[in-house]
C-alpha cells in the first residue's frame, strides 16, 4: 500500500520507535512517504527516502520541568510561521503521492490529511494510554490537574482514528474501543544487546555540574557510568568510582545491557528498554510532564523500579540501591517477543484497510 506516516518531533523517542515500524513496513514492500518535525525529521532523513520536514508542537524544559508559558508562546509564534510551509508541503504531497492509508505517531498534520481525504488512519504511540485506559487514584494522586490537562490534550490530538495501537510495559484496563495494547517498540540494537549481570549503575542525567548528585553516587560504593552530566567531554573522565562518559550509542547500549541498575528520567523509550533487559530503574520524571510521571509510577507499581520527584535527598538513591535485588526478581518474570506482536497487529490492520473493511 501507499502509506503516509507522520512522526511528532518532540523528543527523540517517537523517531526512534517509528524507525523500527518504518523499517518493517518498507521490508513488507509498502511505499512510504514520511512527514516529521524537529529532530525527528533529521533522524529519519538519514535512514529513509521521502522524508518531509514540517512544523510541529514542541515543549520547553528548564530545571527539570515544563515551562508552560514559554512553551505556549514558542508554539504560537513558530506555528504561525510554519503553517504556510506545512500547507504547501501537503499540496505537493497530494499531487505526487496519493496515499491509501495514514499512520500517525502522535503527529497532527498527517491525521488531518487522513480526515480531510477520507483515508483510514492508525495511531501508533505510547501517549494514548493516558486517555484510552483507566488509571487508579494511586497513579494520578497529587497530579490530578496535570493528568486532566494531559488527557484532554491527548484526547483532542488524534480523535476518532480507525484503531489505536498503544505501546506499554504496563497494562491498565482499556476503557475505549478500537484500542489494543502492545509491548514497547525495541530498536534492533536493543534486541541484539548482550544482556548480562553487572555491578555498575548506569546514570543518565542532563544537569551539568550537579555536585550533590555526584557526592551521593560516590556513597553508593558502586561503579557509576555517567552520561549527560559532562556533555562536552570527548574521552572518559574517571574520579574514584565515578566514570563520566562521552556519549556513544553503542557504548551506552552496552552499559545498559550490563548494568546492575539504571538511574534516569521518566522517558518511555529508555524505561521500556531497561524493563526488556531486566534492569531495575530509578525514574525521575520531568515535573508537569504527566506522561513521564505515569511511566515512573507504573514502573514502581509493577515492582520494576522506583519513582522519585528528585534526586536532591541522598536517601533516594541509597534506598533504591538496597531494593535493586527485589526489583530484579520482579523483572525476571517479564518477557516479550521482540516487536513481533506489534508487527502482526499492524499487518492485520493494513490488510483490513486494503480490503476496505477497517472502519
Amino acid at each position: 500500500m501507499k502509506i503516509l506516516y507522520g512522526v511528532v518531533g518532540e523528543g527523540m523517542g517517537h523517531a526512534m520507535r517509528s524507525r523500527v515500524v518504518l523499517e518493517h513496513l518498507v521490508g513488507q514492500g509498502h511505499e512510504i512517504e514520511i512527514m516529521a518535525s524537529g529532530r525527528a525529521a533529521e533522524f529519519l532523513t538519514k535512514r529513509f527516502e521521502g522524508v518531509n520536514k514540517i512544523h510541529g508542537f514542541h515543549m520547553i524544559y528548564e530545571e527539570n520541568r515544563v515551562r508552560r508559558g514559554k512553551t505556549l508562546f514558542s508554539n504560537v509564534t513558530q506555528g504561525a510561521a510554519g503553517l504556510p510551509k506545512n500547507i504547501a508541503a501537503y499540496f505537493e504531497l497530494i499531487q505526487a503521492f496519493r496515499p491509501e492509508v495514514v499512520i500517525s505517531d502522535f503527529e497532527s498534520w498527517t491525521y488531518l490529511f487522513a480526515k480531510t481525504h477520507g483515508l483510514p488512519i492508525l495511531s501508533i504511540d505510547n501517549m494514548q494510554i493516558i486517555n484510552r485506559c483507566t488509571h487508579g487514584p494511586d497513579i494520578i494522586r497529587g497530579d490530578e490537574a496535570d493528568f486532566t490537562v494531559a488527557r484532554l490534550f491527548i484526547k483532542g490530538k488524534l480523535p476518532f482514528c480507525d484503531h489505536y495501537l498503544v505501546t506499554s510495559f504496563f497494562r491498565p484496563p482499556i476503557r475505549k474501543p478500537r484500542t489494543t495494547l502492545y509491548p514497547p517498540i525495541l530498536r534492533p540494537e536493543i534486541l541484539r544487546a548482550n544482556r548480562r549481570e553487572g555491578e555498575h549503575l548506569l546514570v543518565y542525567q542532563t544537569a551539568e555540574g550537579n555536585d550533590a548528585l555526584a557526592d551521593t553516587l560516590r556513597k553508593t560504593g558502586l561503579e557509576c557510568r555517567i552520561y549527560g552530566m559532562r556533555r562536552g567531554i570527548q574521552e572518559e573522565e574517571v574520579e574514584g568510582n565515578l566514570r563520566y562518559r562521552p556519549f556513544s550509542e553503542d557504548g551506552f547500549i552496552d552499559d545498559l545491557a550490563s548494568a546492575r541498575a539504571v538511574i534516569a528520567g521518566g522517558g518511555f523509550t529508555l524505561m521500556g528498554e531497561a524493563v526488556f533487559l531486566h534492569k531495575p530503574m530509578l525514574a525521575v520524571p520531568i515535573r508537569h510532564q504527566f506522561e513521564q510521571v505515569l511511566n515512573a509510577r507504573y514502573l514502581e507499581r509493577e515492582g520494576f523500579g522506583r519513582a522519585a520527584d528528585s534526586l536532591a535527598d541522598p536517601a533516594t538513591i541509597l534506598d533504591f540501591v538496597k531494593v535493586v535485588p527485589e526489583c530484579a526478581e520482579k523483572l525476571a518474570a517479564y518477557s516479550q517477543n521482540g516487536n513481533q506482536d506489534l508487527f502482526d497487529g499492524i499487518d492485520g490492520l493494513l490488510d483490513r484497510a486494503a480490503a476496505g473493511v477497517l472502519s
